[in-house]
């Protein structure tokens, strides 16, 4: 056993080049398409969930706000599958990595500001200022509102790493626990091996909820632009 806790959050290479991109490009194939007039029941429930989610997360937008649908639901699908694929044996997760999370964080905060400060300037602008302010605390609420409008990315990106790597951790650490147990009680490791079950279980859930956050919080934001 790999008694190193950080080891599976090292990005993997072949032949000393790295395959990140080839990791991240492959939950494309678990949602194929068909030129077929009656699909399979899985992309029947893929359809019907992505209606439904779609659905709920476009419900507050205007129609501005809803050309961004199918990046909204993209992001939640590759979000959610790549979480979920991460859970398997041996397999690396993307989303431990800040720096990728940055990457998806950062150019859909900045859309959604360029949106806002492009088709509602001044309202953008009261962001920054509200009404009734005391003279005396203008310059120090501006400032204060500007670091948080740009902390929002930031908050985003660290939002999902945290659970995830989280998550992965807590799974390592019981897992390891529950090895070391059967050498001296069968009974705790088994009473361990069924919290290991059910930390696996919420995983799952986490890594879906996870996906779906990240994806609101952006519709958020663009509802606040548009």
């Amino acid at each position: 056993m790999n008694e190193n806790l950080f080891a599976s959050f090292t990005t993997p290479t072949m032949m000393g080049l790295p395959i990140v991109i080839l990791i991240i490009m492959f939950p494309t194939i678990l949602f194929p398409s068909t030129n077929r007039l009656i699909g399979t029941r899985l992309l029947a429930i893929q359809q019907r969930l992505m209606h439904m989610t779609s659905k709920q997360m476009m419900a507050i937008h205007n129609p501005k706000g809803q050309t961004w649908a199918l990046m909204l639901m993209s992001l939640i699908l590759f979000i959610g599958s790549t979480n979920l694929l991460g859970l398997l044996p041996h397999s690396f997760t993307p989303t431990t990595q800040l720096s990728m999370n940055l990457g998806m964080a950062i150019p859909l905060w900045a859309g959604t500001v360029i949106l806002g400060f492009r088709h509602k300037t001044k309202a953008s602008l009261a962001h920054f200022l509200p009404q009734g302010t005391p003279l005396p605390l203008i310059p120090m609420l501006v400032v204060i509102e500007t670091i948080s409008l740009f902390i929002q990315p930031m908050a985003l990106a660290v939002r999902l790493t945290a659970n995830i790597t989280a998550g992965h951790l807590l799974i390592h650490l019981i897992g390891g626990a529950t090895l070391a147990l059967l050498s001296i009680s069968t009974t705790t490791a088994f009473v361990t091996f069924v919290i290991l079950i059910l930390l696996t279980i919420l995983e799952f859930a986490v890594a879906l909820i996870q996906a779906y956050v990240f994806t609101l919080l952006v519709s958020l934001y663009l509802h606040d632009n548009t």
